[in-house]
């Protein structure tokens, strides 16, 4: 069966934009008589494209759906010598495939899916493509590498059973988990091209695909049973210490559709190398048996890149005891400003405030005097217990920081770590070198060489005391005094800001939350801001606490901005721009940068330029009118624990309107913009 035809060929694609393009491509199925509904199939399509846009890396897209309308599996393509905005980050997309299925193909969407994908990886493939002169080539070509099974144009059941009688008896059992940030196409299609993969090489593999679709989990015994694993993940893998003691290949989600039998054939070599030193099974078992923890950091990245991975492997794991500390906290001043009027929070804070890694006598004194009926010690119980949680900012930080570095043996050393920088008034600085001093001194004493018979001490004993030792050690002697240099004066400098020092640190750091919405130039703003948390510990009106409002408030004026400006001016936007608008609300006002991503991806320069300057005036207002935070997330959710809230919605109002008026004015100056704009009018 052909998927496609010389009628499902457009050389010369004039068109301008994906809705179009789109449009153009389904008619040609519709003559060909493989789609009965255009309106209907291009419905489904627009409900595919706006989960997440299908461009891909190299000048390709490859929107797709499965619809009623669609008579048997299809692919229709269309070259754009100009190109058309598909949403990739690298630019337009000039070779674009329609992939079409009918609603029970079932085995045939995602069979075309990884096929496509694989041969639009080869360079080859796209230059023959991109040089193609008549429909005849373009279809010999496809249809070279895009050829499906006679039994995937039955329905998956159908299909599945002929598949299976017909495999060679597998030599290896292996198993996988497959996800991507939204969960969607590359989920899918890395874990229908590994299972493919598999299959030719003679093995058998079963892949949990963690989509947005919800999970249908591997069981207990098909993971005992299992030879190998195989992750291909942009996010974190669920549960993953299901799979502690197994050979395991761990890798991103575009390694698996790209080149899934050198994926296959590493997992083989694996498992044999493991079957050959059952030691290396028990030593794997001893290091991540249990452990429902997991990190991120790509091994083959750069070290700019994997410092960066590893640093935020400490936030991500901190912030929850930033947000339970610092609620708790802000709820006690609260409850005491109604208890006690005007000299509420000043009462709490000299009877109960202490170090907050110290709180034994506040907790001792609260025990012997507590009265249900008095709003005083109601607010001195959450202050203490808010306290309590962030005695343990530092040390959690520095903890997953080695973690990150080392894995568990990494945990020791950084959070003992952690907790003499804490001592030791090292603030969040101590923090973080003693997490990557501990990570990097537990990773090379993981790798000595040592008898067989000390491998199943090193993990539990060996690795923690050597490691503890000589961090605590180091940090004592040597680090920890110039460190506390630093953290004094970091803090010093914070403290004596005001008027314009305020008001450049606050546009600055704006700034940085608006550019690259949830990038790592963002990141570096929100960690600098999480972080000085640590240091504000429970004073009322620190700097940090003034720099965390400046930049949660900052971070939520892309997606309000441009949810604004879709529903101020609509036609200036796709359809699948207006309905990501309608999400952006919700995404804005919840501290939810990403939710301006689909906006920036189709059209960069000037969204990022509206983003840049209306997150920077509102973190420069913000900073200026004083506003605090103690949470670090949760937006207009948060409002009440916030200072000088009306001032921080002021300059959020600001800020988004600053966005909205820029992108207005922008996207209006684009001569195609206009056109839609003014069709969308009449």
């Amino acid at each position: 069966m052909s998927l496609i035809t010389t009628d499902q060929v457009l050389l010369d694609l004039d068109s301008t934009s994906r809705e179009d393009a789109t449009t153009r491509l389904a008619q040609t199925l519709a003559a060909s008589g493989r789609c009965t509904d255009v309106d209907g199939f291009l419905a489904d399509v627009r409900e595919r494209e706006a989960k997440m846009a299908t461009g891909l890396p190299g000048g390709i897209g490859i929107p797709h759906a499965r619809s009623a309308a669609i008579t048997e599996p299809s692919l229709a393509f269309a070259r754009s010598r100009d190109g058309i905005d598909w949403g990739a980050k690298d630019g337009p997309a000039h070779l674009i495939f329609l992939i079409a299925a009918p609603v029970d193909g079932g085995e045939a969407h995602m069979q075309m899916l990884p096929k496509l994908a694989k041969a639009l990886m080869n360079k080859d493939f796209r230059a023959r493509l991109d040089a193609a002169t008549s429909n005849q080539e373009v279809v010999d070509l496809v249809n070279e590498h895009v050829s499906l099974d006679e039994t995937a144009s039955a329905t998956s059941a159908v299909a599945a059973a002929p598949a299976q009688a017909t495999d060679a008896p597998a030599s290896l059992t292996l198993v996988g988990v497959t996800s991507c940030p939204t969960g969607i196409a590359h989920t899918y299609m890395a874990a229908e091209a590994l299972e493919n993969a598999a299959r030719e090489a003679g093995h058998t593999m079963t892949v949990e695909t963690q989509g947005s679709a919800g999970l249908t989990k591997l069981t207990p015994e098909q993971i005992a049973a299992a030879d190998a694993v195989i992750f291909a993940h942009d996010v974190e893998v669920r549960e993953r210490d299901r799979f502690a003691g197994k050979p395991l290949i761990d890798v991103g989600v575009k390694k698996a559709i790209s080149d899934g039998p050198a994926l296959i054939d590493e997992a083989a070599a694996l498992a044999a190398a493991w079957k050959a030193d059952p030691s290396k099974a028990a030593a794997a078992a001893a290091l991540t048996g249990g452990a429902s923890m997991a990190t991120k950091v790509d091994e083959n990245a750069g070290w700019g890149t994997r410092i960066r991975q590893i640093l935020m492997t400490g936030v991500s794991y901190m912030i929850p005891f930033v947000a339970a500390g610092g609620i708790l906290i802000a709820l006690g001043f609260m409850i005491a400003q109604f208890a006690g009027g005007k000299t509420g929070a000043i009462e709490v804070t000299k009877n109960f405030t202490l170090d907050p890694t110290s709180t034994a006598q506040g907790v001792t004194i609260l025990q012997n005097s507590f009265n249900p009926t008095n709003g005083m010690h109601w607010a001195a119980l959450f202050f203490l217990i808010g306290a309590a949680a962030f005695g343990f900012l530092v040390p959690i930080l520095s903890g997953f920081i080695a973690f990150a570095i080392a894995d568990r043996p990494g945990l020791v050393p950084g959070i003992v770590g952690g907790a003499v920088a804490v001592t030791m008034h090292a603030g969040f600085i101590g923090g973080i070198v003693t997490g990557f001093l501990g990570g990097f001194l537990a990773k090379w004493i993981s790798s000595w060489a040592v008898p067989k018979g000390v491998r199943g001490v090193m993990p539990v004993v060996v690795i923690p005391l050597l490691s503890t030792l000589l961090t605590v050690g180091l940090f004592i002697t040597v680090l920890g005094r110039p460190i506390k240099g630093i953290s004094d004066g970091l803090t010093s400098w914070l403290n004596g800001m005001s008027g314009t020092s305020a008001l450049v640190l606050g546009a600055i750091l704006g700034a940085m939350m608006g550019f690259d919405l949830g990038g790592p130039v963002n990141k570096v703003a929100y960690t600098f801001a999480t972080t000085g948390l640590a240091a504000a510990g429970t004073a009322t009106n620190a700097p940090q606490l003034k720099i965390m409002a400046a930049v949660m408030a900052a971070g939520m004026v892309a997606p309000l901005g441009m949810a604004l400006a879709t529903t101020l001016r609509p036609g200036l936007f796709s359809e699948p721009e207006r309905e990501n608008g309608k999400a952006a609300w919700l995404l804005g006002l919840s501290f939810i940068s990403e939710g301006a991503i689909p906006f920036a991806a189709a059209d960069p320069w000037r969204v990022i330029v509206s983003s840049v300057a209306g997150s920077a005036v509102t973190g420069a207002l913000a900073m200026q009118f004083g506003t605090t935070l103690r949470a670090p997330h949760g937006g207009i959710w948060v409002l009440p624990l916030i200072g000088n809230f009306l001032l921080f919605l002021v300059a959020l109002v600001i800020g988004v309107l600053v966005t909205t008026a820029l992108v207005v004015a922008l996207k209006s100056g684009d001569r195609s913009r206009q056109q839609v704009d003014a069709a969308a009018t009449v």
